[in-house]
C-alpha cells in the first residue's frame, strides 16, 4: 500500500524528494566502472543488491565523502553506521580526543573533513582546549547535529554575526557552497560571543530562515521549545541545546534515544554469530564479550563491495595525554 506521502505527490516530486536520480547516477557509474566483474552474475542483480544497500543503509559505507553527504538519506545512514560501529567505545566508557574520533569516522569514509569534527567537538568542548577528552555519547549527539544540519548552521553562524553587530538579519544570504567550504564560526573568544543575543530575535530570524533555506533544517517547533527557556544565549549555547533536544533527536531519527543509545541487539546477534564462525575466537568471546566487540585502534579496513578504497592521509589519532574529560550529557 503506497503510504499518504506518496499519493499526495506527483511521480517527478516523489522521485526528487526521495533523490532517486543521485542513486540512478551512481548505481549506473558503478555499473560501468566494474562492469567486468558485474558480467559474471548479471546487470539485474547489480542493480537489485546495489538499492537493498541503499534501503538498509549499507551503501555509504567506505565511500567518498562528496557521496555520504549526497542526500538526507546517506547522512543518517552514515551516523546510524558510525553508532553501530564504534557504540562499544561509550559502553566501554572509553574517552577520546576530537582526533581519534576523527580516525573512526575516516574508517567509514576515508577523506571525511576534519573541519566537521573540528566543529562537532567544538559543540562539547565550548571553551576548552580541541584536545580535551570526549565521552562517546558527547560527541555522537554533537556529530549528529554539525553533521546533519552543517549547511543550516552556517547561515545560522551568518546571522548570529550580524545580530552580534547590529545588523539587519533579513539580509543574511544563505550560503550555497558545499559542506566541504563552511563559513568560518564566530570566535568563542569574542567579548559578543560570551554576552550572546537576544533569544527571542535570534528564533525570529531562524523562522525566516527554515522557511526559504533549501537545506535539512530543525522543526521550527522543536528550535522554539529548545531556546524558550533562556533569554539570551551564544551560538554554541544554541547548538548544545539541538544536540541535547529529545525532539529533535526524534525527528531527525538516525539515532535512538540517549537511554538507549549502547543498546543495538540485532548488531550484537550478527557480531556473535561472525565471530562464532572465526576458529580459536569462541572462548575469548566467551570470557570477555565486550572486548571482543571493541574495534582495535588501527583495524584493517575493508574494501566497498562495488567501489574500490580510496586512500587518504594519515591522521594521527594518539591522544596527548590530556586527562580533561566532558560529562556525560543529560537529556
Amino acid at each position: 500500500m503506497l503510504s499518504p506521502e506518496r499519493l499526495a505527490l506527483p511521480d517527478y516530486e516523489y522521485l526528487a524528494q526521495r533523490h532517486v536520480l543521485t542513486y540512478m547516477e551512481d548505481a549506473v557509474c558503478q555499473l560501468l566502472e566494474n562492469r567486468e566483474d558485474i558480467s559474471q552474475y548479471g546487470i539485474a542483480r547489480f542493480f537489485t543488491e546495489y538499492f537493498n544497500s541503499v534501503c538498509q543503509g549499507t551503501h555509504i559505507l567506505f565511500r567518498e565523502f562528496s557521496f555520504v553527504q549526497a542526500t538526507p538519506h546517506n547522512r543518517v545512514s552514515f551516523l546510524r553506521a558510525f553508532w553501530r560501529c564504534f557504540r562499544t567505545v561509550g559502553k566501554n566508557g572509553d574517552l577520546l580526543t576530537m582526533k581519534e574520533y576523527h580516525c573512526l569516522l575516516q574508517l567509514l569514509c576515508p577523506d571525511f573533513p576534519l573541519e566537521l569534527t573540528q566543529k562537532a567537538a567544538r559543540i562539547v568542548l565550548m571553551d576548552d582546549a580541541m584536545d580535551c577528552l570526549m565521552s562517546f555519547s558527547d560527541f555522537l549527539f554533537a556529530f549528529q547535529i554539525q553533521f546533519y544540519y552543517s549547511e543550516f548552521l552556517d547561515s545560522v553562524a551568518a546571522i548570529y554575526e550580524d545580530l552580534l553587530s547590529g545588523k539587519n538579519p533579513n539580509t543574511v544570504i544563505v550560503p550555497t557552497s558545499s559542506s566541504g567550504q563552511h563559513r568560518q564560526r564566530p570566535a568563542l573568544g569574542e567579548a559578543g560571543m560570551l554576552e550572546g543575543v537576544e533569544a527571542s530575535l535570534f528564533y525570529q530570524c531562524l523562522e525566516n530562515l527554515c522557511d526559504r533555506h533549501k537545506y535539512s533544517c530543525p522543526p521550527p517547533a522543536l528550535v522554539k521549545e529548545a531556546l524558550s527557556n533562556v533569554q539570551r544565549l551564544t551560538f554554541y549555547g544554541f547548538l548544545m541545546a539541538l544536540s541535547k533536544h529529545h525532539g529533535i533527536n526524534q525527528a531527525l531519527g538516525a539515532l535512538p534515544d540517549k537511554g538507549d543509545l549502547m543498546h543495538d541487539p540485532a548488531m550484537d546477534e550478527e557480531l556473535e554469530r561472525l565471530l562464532a564462525q572465526v576458529p580459536g575466537l569462541v572462548n575469548s568471546v566467551t570470557a570477555s564479550p565486550e572486548a571482543s566487540c571493541l574495534p582495535s585502534r588501527t583495524p584493517p579496513r575493508v574494501g566497498s563491495p562495488w567501489r574500490p578504497l580510496h586512500h587518504s592521509r594519515k591522521v594521527d589519532g594518539e591522544s596527548d595525554g590530556s586527562t580533561e574529560e566532558t560529562d556525560e550529557s543529560e537529556t
